[in-house]
């Protein structure tokens, strides 16, 4: 068997599994109480007519809804089935299982409660009337799995209007993720953010976002190229007027990157690249093994299209990169958004956060990228499994909003990273203890 062929088996059996368990388990999260019921009279605490008091509380001064309720730990993934995954316009149902398996993650990693919420909306106005409307639920909103360019649209009225963080994670936690593992492909190579010629392969929410976070870490606009099916973009292409009015975000990044006004189809942009960033149609063909023995000297070439790469990792290697990162758990250096977001959420809402911003995201990137502390070129990013991450980013995002004065919440950094570890320990040994007991049933067993 050869490697692709290994590669794509390996693929299908997940397929099989995932259609498989799904069907035993029917679904990936439930409710369960957090407070002890010793007999009906404790109801009376917990609901009538105690809870009367708790309302009037919380009427007399919205804030304590942070306080006296669960909002404080709660956000809501929120989509409306337009882009998920590689998949497409799949529509809300289908978005369920997905939306599931980020709320088990959050959970599980994050000690966050994340209630799944796919909507039957069709414009951006619709979307962002539901947001508002649920607003007074949550603590913060995750949208995901939205088509570029709404989405663009949505999150910056979303984050104008809305009194509590609002997260696109395919945006803001793809971009966060990219950076960090940017950093460290650089402290491997020797070169630096300010210095870097930078491809990005793909110009929908991901790579528009990433671009936004690479430069307000320290990347030069005018040192990125940015390119499409349709090839370079640049001013003079003849769709810029169509996305001056269909897509202003990739319209001014098109006028403000690109400085040499490269042309041309997208093999001439990785000519001299030292990185590239493809977040572009799945492979394993879409990047060309002569396209990276273009690239500079110790490329590093992020191929992140899922389920199958732009181009399988040995061929990358072969043509000459140094460093090879993919979207798969499977290859070395995944770029996985769940790196991002459990940390990030947990630290803002410990900090009762009323925004977030690029400023809090580059430094989650480099507390992630700071906990490597020996990359190489197999190990630019922290795995899933290394859970003591989460409480360290959780901790620099709390702290950050505090210094930014966006939290409702003041603590020091050690305060912060304490309670983070309570909360995710706390969780960690809930789940344990229920699979140890059979109250979470292990299908799994035998395979």
């Amino acid at each position: 068997m050869t490697q692709m062929e290994g590669d794509e088996e390996r693929t299908e059996e997940f397929n099989e599994q995932a259609i498989r368990y799904s069907g035993l388990y029917r679904g990936k999260i439930n409710t369960m109480p957090k407070v002890p019921v010793r007999g009906l009279r404790d109801f009376s605490v917990w609901y009538t007519p105690g809870v009367a008091a708790v309302s009037l509380k919380i009427a007399a001064d919205k804030e304590q809804s942070f306080e006296l309720t669960g909002r404080w730990n709660s956000i809501a993934i929120l989509t409306d089935g337009t882009r998920v995954l590689g998949l497409g316009n799949v529509g809300p149902e289908a978005a369920i299982p997905v939306m599931e398996g980020k709320a088990l993650i959050f959970n599980y990693l994050g000690g966050v409660n994340a209630i799944p919420i796919p909507i039957r909306t069709k414009t951006k106005e619709e979307y962002v009337a539901v947001a508002k409307a649920l607003e007074p639920s949550f603590g913060g909103f995750n949208m995901e799995d939205i088509e570029s360019p709404k989405c663009f649209a949505i999150l910056a009225e979303l984050q104008k209007e809305l009194s509590v963080p609002v997260w696109h994670d395919d945006q803001l936690g793809t971009a966060s993720i990219i950076l960090a593992g940017l950093i460290n492909a650089l402290r491997v190579t020797g070169k630096k953010l300010g210095n870097i010629s930078v491809l990005m392969m793909g110009t929908g929410a991901a790579n528009i976002a990433a671009t936004h976070l690479l430069i307000a870490a320290g990347v030069k606009p005018g040192s990125i190229i940015m390119a499409d099916s349709k090839g370079i973009l640049e001013p003079e292409r003849e769709d810029m007027d169509s996305l001056m009015i269909n897509n202003p975000w990739k319209y001014k990044l098109g006028i403000d990157t690109n400085s040499e006004r490269r042309k041309g189809g997208i093999e001439n942009a990785f000519k001299g690249a030292d990185v590239v960033i493809s977040a572009s149609k799945p492979g394993p063909n879409t990047i060309k093994k002569e396209w990276i023995g273009a690239m500079n000297k110790d490329a590093a070439v992020f191929a992140l299209a899922n389920p199958v790469p732009e181009i399988w990792p040995r061929w990358a290697a072969e043509a000459g990169a140094k460093i090879v990162a993919t979207g798969r758990g499977d290859f070395p250096n995944q770029i996985n958004n769940s790196l991002v977001f459990p940390g990030v959420f947990r630290g803002i809402l410990d900090a009762g956060a009323k925004g977030v911003n690029p400023e809090i995201m580059v430094k989650a990137s480099y507390e992630i990228a700071d906990f490597v502390k020996d990359p190489s070129a197999e190990r630019i990013v922290p795995t899933m499994d290394e859970w003591e991450l989460y409480p360290k980013v959780a901790a620099a995002v709390a702290s950050k909003t505090v210094e930014m004065g966006l939290a409702r919440k003041n603590d020091s950094r050690e305060g912060f990273l304490k309670r983070a570890t309570e909360i995710i320990e706390g969780n960690r040994r809930i789940y344990a203890r229920m699979m140890e007991e059979g109250m979470i049933k292990n299908y799994f067993e035998g395979d």
